[in-house]
């Protein structure tokens, strides 16, 4: 009888609990330029998040409240934030404007720039035709108020997260402070809450989303579907919300760990997670922040995978994802053409793997 070694397995059991991508680059941060040079050898600090306009630009939003530009040549510069951290500038060029603490930010479908400006508890726009920046949502002063309302007179509490669905018609914003997600009409302009009910608990499977606790709502996206994910950090837990505004939870056990890779998400372990992102496919990519990696629920299987970091904090490249070290990922986007570019927050760069 032929013997067969538990070695030829491993690399099936590799595949299970890992998801192979592409080749990893480094596409900002890591040098000491400034303004006008080229991104890769540009200094950025403890960038949030990261993404692409249809032309090419990449917007990076930093936790002192710059928010910079990358032109389709590599250059980058500051379009706005580089006078520290405030709440200035609205009506005005948004490269005079002052943010306080952005977490988030997204391309809209008309090249509109939308950032959650997080301690300032709003959104702010930058035109794409103009470079204008005004506050869409939230007047800047950190409270609960305004639901059926517009949202520019409505009050916030930590605009930590911000997405907008396929159709670029409803924005919606992770109201951290207030335990909610919020839904903004991009036509009419007004404001209602679609998740939580402002009370700290974990939601029961199958509930309505308005009238159930969240723990710690850190994010939001919305898939090409129009199912609503809401990213729990001290959570530790990926929930969904349906068309029909039903709640259910489809990740993590709740408690604080680093572990299920290629098994059922609902068994797996994550540790302080910060954002998320659909893929193409639906699947949604989870920065595991405090895990210093990123993985995916697989939906299609139920499953949790590992797509880039090790176990392990640390500044290692490498052109296998896997084998690259991260240090608390607070970003992670998805481009049209399938690109997935991780925001190292503090390695302080961006780095993107080809799809």
């Amino acid at each position: 009888m032929k013997t067969i070694s538990l070695l030829s397995f491993l690399p099936i059991l590799a595949l299970a609990t890992t998801a192979h991508a592409g080749k990893l680059t480094l596409v900002a941060g890591g040098g000491d330029g400034g303004d006008g040079s080229l991104a890769t050898q540009a200094k950025l600090h403890a960038p949030f998040a990261a993404a692409v306009d249809g032309a090419g630009n990449m917007f990076i939003c930093e936790e002192g409240g710059r928010v910079l530009k990358v032109d389709p040549k590599g250059v980058i510069k500051t379009i706005a934030g580089e006078d520290g951290k405030g709440f200035s500038g609205d009506g005005g060029p948004s490269a005079k404007a002052q943010l306080h603490f952005p977490h988030n930010l997204i391309v809209a479908p008309n090249g509109d720039l939308l950032i959650a400006d997080t301690l300032n508890s709003c959104v702010r726009k930058v035109d794409a035709k103009t470079g204008i920046i005004t506050a869409i949502a939230g007047t800047g002063e950190k409270g609960f108020a305004g639901d059926g309302g517009p949202a520019a007179k409505a009050k916030f509490n930590g605009t930590f997260s911000i997405a907008l669905d396929r159709a670029g018609r409803q924005l919606y914003i992770c109201d951290l402070g207030n335990r909610r997600i919020r839904a903004m009409d991009m036509k009419t302009g007004l404001i209602k809450t679609v998740a939580g009910n402002g009370q700290r608990g974990v939601p029961t499977d199958g509930a309505d989303a308005t009238n159930s606790p969240l723990a710690d709502p850190r994010a939001v996206c919305v898939d090409s579907k129009g199912n609503i994910y809401i990213l729990e950090r001290s959570g530790h837990a990926l929930r969904v919300v349906d068309k029909a505004g039903k709640i259910r939870t489809v990740a993590g056990t709740g408690k604080k760990g680093f572990s299920g890779d290629g098994g059922d998400a609902l068994k797996a372990e994550m540790n302080g997670p910060k954002h998320l992102y659909p893929d193409l496919q639906d699947n949604i990519l989870i920065c595991d922040a405090e895990n210093h990696a990123v993985r995916k629920y697989v939906l299609a299987t139920r499953k949790m995978v590992r797509v880039a970091g090790t176990d392990r904090k640390g500044t290692t490249l490498n052109a296998d994802p896997l084998k690259t070290e991260l240090n608390r990922p607070h970003g992670v986007y998805v481009h049209a053409d399938g690109t997935i570019y991780i925001v190292d927050s503090y390695n302080s760069r961006i780095l993107k793997i080809a799809p």
